[in-house]
């Protein structure tokens, strides 16, 4: 397919992502402290296998989600992704409640980032204020962010490709150090059969750790926002979503393999979850097993650009999910304008301001702080539940309409499974959140804990009572494609 023309007017993004930028851009998205730091904790509650055997249906899960954006991204590759395809193929409300709910959570994640930031820090320079590092880090994120989208393609690129080489590099010393050629003592799978391994807790304990796999692989979602500014969709964004499930599944897999190969559950070094714990992180502590001096430093500077990472992109999600809320009518029309370079700049503003008041709320007012990131908890996983039923509505939609299957540049597999699969799976990880509060019916711990869903409740009554919208018949649901002239 020839290359897709630059839109650069004064309300259009530009198409300047070429395919190894959407590739690392999703990769990026989904390998950072929920890998680093909070895999380890998967295997101190489901012992080895429990933590693999949630990590492998979790990431199967994510496949199909990925195929179903896939098929609808490259038919219609746009940026407000799946808000757009939920008011297209099920309900205007739904879309109006997915986008808004989708750029809250995007917005206060940026907030909790730079936060993290300031935590990072204090190991090399304890004795400076942390919201200093934060307002950096700010000012960067949303600088990358103003320049050009090719700038932000480029600077996610290189951040994710640390990763993914300290990820080789992991590997490669944990393998050496299972077989004794590094830190002496060869352990081979006696930590993986360790008492009650390699299955530890039953399924509750497993179910518990399909919620920290869900966490770890929040972000690949982000293939869908970067099509709208794709220069060729119809080819890149098939070529990432492969790439990236199966980049993903090994990169997990053979990590929490090799940690639990060298660690065994029982350690208490195993409980970190936030990048505060560097110092216990499965990383360092393998590193420091096969006698890596500076370990702790080294995971503590790449944990650093992993959260910078997670900043930028939801910087960039954010603001491009405000904007095509712009676009529908969903939010006022001044957050639709861009620069001649095709940042929507407004939106930037927009969503700029409000992570620096959500920041500002962590040092003035914790417990309003506290109660954001609660909100904004579940909402990624209700952004998946939109994605599976707004395709499960269009492939149904498109075979009514009597169109042919190879009309569609890519085709998901094993519909309708994959859609129904990762909408029910979306569910479980949703209830399981804590699942002691629902069994104990403790109002205040259920109610901190799953406030995103009323939230998505509430944004999608308002719309559907206040414009009195239905359910659209699949018979009448719009099929047309945007107008993306070739060069």
């Amino acid at each position: 397919m020839a290359q897709l023309q630059k839109q650069a007017s004064g309300n259009h993004v530009q198409r300047a992502l070429k395919t190894r930028h959407i590739s690392m851009i999703s990769l990026g998205g989904s390998i950072g402290t929920g890998l680093f730091v909070a895999s380890g904790l998967a295997i101190s509650q489901a012992g080895p296998g429990g933590a693999l055997l949630a990590y492998v249906g979790m990431g199967i899960m994510v496949y199909f989600l990925m195929t179903s954006l896939g098929e609808m991204a490259t038919y219609m590759p746009v940026s407000g992704s799946f808000a757009t395809y939920a008011s297209k193929y099920v309900d205007p409300a739904f879309g109006f409640a997915m986008g808004w709910n989708y750029w809250f959570n995007w917005a206060i994640t940026v907030a909790v980032d730079i936060s993290t930031i300031a935590l990072i820090m204090k190991f090399w320079l304890p004795n400076v204020p942390g919201w200093i590092w934060s307002l950096i880090a700010l000012a960067l994120v949303v600088l990358i962010n103003a320049l050009t989208v090719k700038a932000f393609g480029e600077t996610e690129y290189w951040l994710a490709l640390i990763k993914v080489v300290t990820v080789f590099v992991f590997l490669a010393v944990g393998t050496l150090t299972i077989f004794g050629i590094m830190g002496g003592h060869a352990t081979y799978l006696e930590n993986f059969v360790y008492r009650k391994a390699p299955f530890v807790g039953g399924i509750p304990a497993i179910l518990s750790v399909f919620v920290v796999a869900g966490f770890s692989f929040q972000g690949t979602e982000l293939i869908g926002i970067t099509a709208g500014e794709s220069e060729t969709p119809e080819s890149s964004v098939p070529k990432a979503i492969n790439q990236v499930f199966w980049r993903i599944l090994l990169f997990y897999i053979l990590a929490i393999f090799v940690i639990a190969c060298l660690l065994p559950y029982t350690s208490p070094d195993l409980l970190g979850t936030s990048a505060s714990d560097v110092s216990i992180s499965p990383f360092t502590l393998v590193f420091r097993r096969a006698g890596l001096a500076g370990a702790a430093g080294v995971m503590n500077a790449i944990i650093l650009t992993s959260v910078l990472s997670s900043a930028n992109s939801g910087m960039y999600a954010s603001s491009r999910m405000l904007f095509s809320l712009a676009k529908q009518g969903y939010a006022a029309k001044i957050f639709g304008r861009t620069t001649k370079r095709g940042i929507p700049y407004v939106a930037l503003i927009g969503t700029t301001v409000v992570g620096l008041l959500t920041f500002i709320t962590s040092i003035m007012g914790t417990k309003i702080y506290a109660w954001l990131v609660a909100a904004s908890g579940l909402t990624g996983f209700i952004a998946w539940m939109g994605i599976a039923v707004s395709h499960w509505r269009f492939r149904r939609a498109f075979v009514k309409q009597n169109h042919d299957l190879s009309e569609l540049k890519y085709r998901a597999k094993w519909f309708p499974f994959g859609p129904l699969f990762a909408f029910v799976l979306s569910i479980v990880v949703i209830l399981g959140q804590n699942i002691n509060s629902l069994i104990n019916l403790n109002w205040q711990a259920i109610g901190i804990t799953y406030m995103s869903v009323p939230l998505f409740i509430v944004l999608f009554a308002y719309y559907k009572i206040k414009y009195k919208t239905k359910l659209i018949p699949l018979e009448e649901i719009d099929l047309s494609r945007p107008n993306i002239t070739k060069k």
